[in-house]
């Protein structure tokens, strides 16, 4: 059966302060048998001082982005590699967001790169894929879906998902205040879930995929009543302690 994982995607939020007071608010609500897995995914500044924070917590720690490039060390002016953020305390990392393809020009081959880097250091990639509003109003939505998860699949073959986790986050869902239905969700998680069946069936079963798109804790029971839905990446609202932990108490 698969656990349900809640990622808190902080963006470019937060001081030194209000991250420790932030942390120390969600480690109190966190409890080590819970039924749900539990990820912060804090600036790359905060890695390090949120992993030693919650070091005895039921709380893991990601990472929000990472290089492409599979040296350890070297004249990348700006990046930080897969194995540095291993160092710093990190589980998972974040690939393919949204906001990393928009803003700073990530194709889907870069993308799998990223993914590569990161399973070789040891970390789980969280692959997003989502359209934009213009595709789902289109027809498109689910054939750019496929699109973005055949370049992972297509390159470094299915097996690799079996330690993945995948996000759907529809671009016009993402700090909008829009939110996907619950069955509009479903049908893209239920898309992906039989892309990955095609191929392989207990890579399908065991593969967690995540909603992400203006997720609060009043409609996240709906949304994780869903069959297909094993969570969710969480943006605005992982930035308060209650409104975070209620969307994973949503799911137990």
């Amino acid at each position: 059966m698969r656990k349900p994982l809640i990622v808190g995607n902080w963006k470019m939020h937060g001081t030194q302060a209000e991250v420790s007071q932030l942390l120390g608010g969600l480690a109190v609500k966190a409890v080590a048998d819970s039924k749900v897995e539990v990820v912060v995914c804090p600036p790359y500044l905060y890695v390090a001082a949120a992993a030693a924070q919650l070091d005895d917590s039921a709380i893991s720690i990601g990472a929000q982005n990472l290089c492409a490039n599979e040296e350890v060390q070297g004249a990348y002016t700006g990046e930080i590699s897969a194995k540095m953020l291993v160092d710093a305390g990190c589980h998972y990392v974040i690939v393919g967001h949204s906001e990393r393809r928009e803003y700073y020009r990530e194709d889907n081959a870069l993308v799998a790169e990223k993914f590569l880097m990161a399973q070789r250091a040891g970390l789980c990639p969280i692959l997003c894929v989502g359209e934009s509003l213009q595709q789902r109003d289109s027809g498109e939505a689910l054939s750019f879906v496929a699109e973005q998860l055949a370049a992972v699949i297509d390159q470094l073959g299915i097996s690799v998902f079996a330690d993945a986790v995948v996000a759907y986050e529809p671009i016009w869902a993402i700090g909008t205040g829009r939110t996907a239905t619950p069955e509009q969700a479903q049908e893209v998680h239920e898309f992906i879930r039989d892309t990955f069946a095609e191929r392989d069936k207990g890579v399908a079963a065991g593969l967690r995929i995540l909603y992400g798109g203006s997720v609060k804790a009043d409609n996240a029971k709906l949304l994780f009543a869903k069959p297909d839905i094993d969570g969710a990446l969480v943006g605005g609202a992982s930035l308060s302690p209650d409104g975070f932990s209620a969307i994973w108490q949503a799911v137990e």
